[in-house]
């Protein structure tokens, strides 16, 4: 099972479409939506819809899989639920660049205060993050000096910050799944 969050834009057509993408490494791909306005709503939404979508699978290596907004919550929820995660060009500061867009920005703040400490720590080597060098809304040589120490990097030379075509990297999501 893999379980995708979608980020920012939550309805773009783009999302089925990297769902179908990823059904060549697995089957069973589900969408968890969440709201992507209210931060403490949706870290209590998706802890549960996670909870309940791991409880209905038989899979014994589920992962989960955000783009954008979603890997932010990816590694979280991941973390907290003991998956393994694929972050695609993750933003790991919604607090600082997406004022105006999100109601409570302050309380991604809050949220990254109140996580465990040092989490990524204790979840070393359970992420595979992937960045665009042409992603034109990350700061992705950033992101990378930020979680190298963690997990593996992979970069992509050609996919913008939406990352609308999966394929060349799905057989490194297949091998981390499996590993």
């Amino acid at each position: 099972m893999i379980l995708y969050l979608h980020g920012f834009d939550a309805t773009s057509p783009g999302n089925h479409e990297k769902m179908r993408q990823l059904q060549f490494i697995d089957k069973d791909v589900r969408l968890v939506s969440y709201s992507t306005l209210h931060p403490k709503h949706d870290m209590q939404h998706l802890l549960n819809e996670v909870s309940r979508q791991l409880q209905q699978s038989d899979d014994s290596e589920p992962i989960i899989l955000g783009v954008g907004l979603g890997a932010y919550w990816a590694e979280r929820i991941g973390f907290l639920n003991g998956l393994r995660s694929v972050l695609i060009n993750p933003n790991l500061n919604p607090q600082d660049n997406m004022a105006g867009k999100i109601d409570r920005p302050e309380e991604y703040a809050d949220i990254a205060g109140k996580c465990v400490s040092q989490f990524r720590v204790k979840n070393r080597g359970r992420a595979l993050v992937i960045l665009s060098r042409k992603d034109q809304v990350n700061d992705n040589q950033a992101v990378s000096e930020q979680l190298g120490e963690y997990y593996k990097i992979c970069w992509d030379e050609e996919q913008p910050h939406k990352f609308p075509v999966l394929a060349s990297h799905l057989p490194q999501i297949q091998q981390f799944k499996q590993a």
